[in-house]
């Protein structure tokens, strides 16, 4: 909670400074994308590997759902519900855990098939868009996983409500990033 005078609380303040470097951070790297596959004649390449449009939709929609599942265990910080809290952090951390299990077997599949950053732009923009992206969600899990270890000590879910409001900005961040990515690396 914001102390008396304070118009924001401040680690939410921080938070909100630190996504708008975030996004600063994903816009370059969204424009390289565009500048490369602009500038080449056929994209993706020939003789590259197509990637898995079907199970990387089914899996943006497990990490929607993590949105959902973060969403609820906030909204138990503010009904004083610690056990629902509890199960709401472990659902959000177990679909991000999924989904990162999920985009690692694409990165081996596709490794397998020839595709690496030295492989060329194609190559090189998939692995930096998509493994900066991982990169996050892999910060955002273990974020969830200290919280929860907290959380599960907490007497009470209001103790946990700044933790939880700063985290579930930082996971509705990487949440909202990813369809974005997703329709752009995979269905353009």
């Amino acid at each position: 909670m914001a102390r008396q005078g304070e118009l924001v609380e401040s680690g939410l303040l921080a938070m909100a400074v630190f996504l708008g470097t975030e996004a600063m951070l994903f816009a370059g790297l969204v424009s390289a994308f565009l500048v490369l596959r602009a500038s080449a004649p056929v994209w993706p390449p020939p003789g590259q590997p197509r990637l898995p449009v079907g199970v990387t939709g089914m899996n943006t929609l497990v990490l929607l759902l993590s949105a959902y599942t973060m969403q609820r265990a906030s909204v138990a910080t503010r009904g004083e519900a610690r056990a629902a809290m509890v199960r709401w952090l472990a659902a959000t951390a177990a679909l991000g855990t999924a989904f990162l299990l999920v985009q690692g077997a694409e990165w081996t599949a596709l490794l397998g098939h020839g595709l690496r950053a030295s492989s060329g732009p194609y190559g090189a923009t998939f692995y930096a868009i998509v493994g900066s992206h991982g990169l996050h969600v892999a910060a955002a899990v273990v974020t969830l996983l200290v919280l929860l270890a907290r959380a599960w000590r907490a007497p009470s879910a209001g103790e946990c409500r700044r933790r939880v409001e700063v985290c579930r900005l930082y996971w509705l961040f990487v949440v909202a990033v990813w369809p974005v990515l997703y329709a752009l690396v995979y269905l353009s």
